[in-house]
């Protein structure tokens, strides 16, 4: 038995040698397949891992509060398109906050909205976004760490003081190579004193933090939006064990607080770093799953082409096939050999498409490091369980038929057509 075996394999490949040209094309459409797989399976688990990773920079200890429209989920196309439309929720105040900290397992909060205005110095203007945000911000954000000066306090952010802390893009592109700290900027025609510069942090979530520049929430609020609202509350926790509990005493509090008692009349959302990260991994195991299943068209016409290949083998060999069977082959020595083809050739389409996509990862990585994100597409294990799972069932499924019909030929009357 063990010898049938070895002598199918054989026999299947003296054939894909003595037809290298058909082979070579053959491989093309399952090699581009398999490689599509790979790297749209890898990009996906890359691009998740990254997003999880910049999650984890803010810490497990954090409840995040947004303003959301009533009678529809946070995370909703709904809510999405009716904020991005102009519905304004004005309700999140900055004595929220102050409610909130209250909370016995509550730390630290920090209230913040966002605006973009043209800051001015000697000449130089550039168009920045406003990150307005409470003093404790620091508290909240591990990374944000002040590299020069000193981050704005509590009482200056209650006495609306123009006063704000730059990241290190601003820093370049106004000062060059000239010290802030104490210079004055015009922002809307105000004057605002730079008392600090944050350090080098890069883009966070596709999101440049080095191009921002933090100022006190109230000041934004009053002094340069002319609003009395918030968009969000961040609120840090002592006990990571009871961040669920403390999440619901807020949803609670806010309950009472914006008189919303029914579920559809909440105007805001409460999420736990968790739910978020929860959140994002659901997501991009969809979007993998329906990419995946896209590059599988790919795998699809490199199949019916390696049907058509392994039909034709069958015509040009109808002679050999019947003269086996008529020395004693048997119809699943015939179907072996025609099948082992199909699986050899898919076998060798699946190494070098994850060769090929392994090195378009790399290539890929070296691009996104250029151009400052720390994002790695590696090769991982499920990635060639994929690309092997991939090709072999390419070959079975696209081989099996073509082998059957070979199988099934009568020694007569393949030798009567030769």
């Amino acid at each position: 038995m063990f010898k049938r075996f070895i002598l199918s394999i054989k026999l299947a490949l003296r054939n894909l040698r003595n037809n290298k040209g058909r082979t070579v094309l053959t491989l093309i459409g399952v090699v581009i397949g398999i490689m599509s797989v790979i790297v749209v399976n890898s990009s996906g688990e890359g691009v998740k891992k990254y997003i999880m990773g910049q999650f984890d920079s803010y810490g497990n200890d954090i409840i995040q509060i947004e303003t959301k429209v009533p009678s529809t989920s946070a995370t909703s196309s709904e809510n999405a398109m009716g904020q991005a439309m102009g519905v304004q929720i004005t309700t999140l105040k900055t004595s929220d906050g102050e409610e909130i900290k209250k909370l016995p397992n509550v730390d630290s909060y920090a209230a913040g909205t966002m605006g973009q205005e043209i800051v001015s110095y000697k000449g130089e203007n550039k168009r920045s976004m406003l990150f307005g945000s409470g003093a404790n911000y620091p508290l909240i954000d591990a990374g944000a760490k002040v590299s020069e000066g000193m981050f704005y306090t509590e009482s200056e952010d209650n006495s609306l003081a123009q006063v704000i802390v730059i990241g290190q893009d601003i820093k370049e592109a106004l000062f060059k190579n000239e010290s802030p700290i104490g210079k004055d900027v015009k922002i809307k025609g105000l004057n605002f004193k730079v008392i600090g510069v944050l350090g080098k942090r890069g883009t966070v979530t596709f999101f440049n933090y080095d191009e921002l520049i933090y100022i006190p929430v109230q000041t934004l609020e009053k002094k340069i939006l002319g609003i009395d609202y918030v968009r969000y509350i961040t609120v840090k926790v002592k006990d990571v064990s009871k961040i669920d509990v403390t999440a619901s005493d807020i949803t609670d509090l806010l309950k009472r607080l914006h008189r919303t008692p029914k579920p559809e009349q909440e105007d805001f959302s409460v999420m736990t770093m968790q739910e978020a990260k929860k959140i994002i991994d659901d997501v991009f195991n969809v979007i993998t799953i329906l990419l995946l299943a896209l590059t599988s068209i790919s795998l699809i016409v490199g199949g019916v082409g390696i049907m058509n290949i392994m039909y034709v083998a069958v015509v040009e060999r109808t002679f050999e096939i019947g003269l086996r069977k008529a020395v004693g082959a048997k119809s699943k020595d015939i179907l072996r050999q025609f099948l082992f083809e199909a699986i050899i050739l898919t076998s060798l389409g699946g190494i070098v498409g994850i060769i090929l996509g392994f090195l378009i990862n790399l290539a890929f990585s070296y691009i996104f490091s250029l151009l400052g994100f720390s994002l790695q597409l590696s090769l991982t294990l499920n990635s060639i369980l994929l690309g092997v799972g991939f090709s072999m069932a390419t070959g079975i499924i696209f081989g099996y038929y073509p082998a059957w019909k070979a199988s099934k030929l009568s020694p007569m009357d393949a030798l009567r057509k030769e």
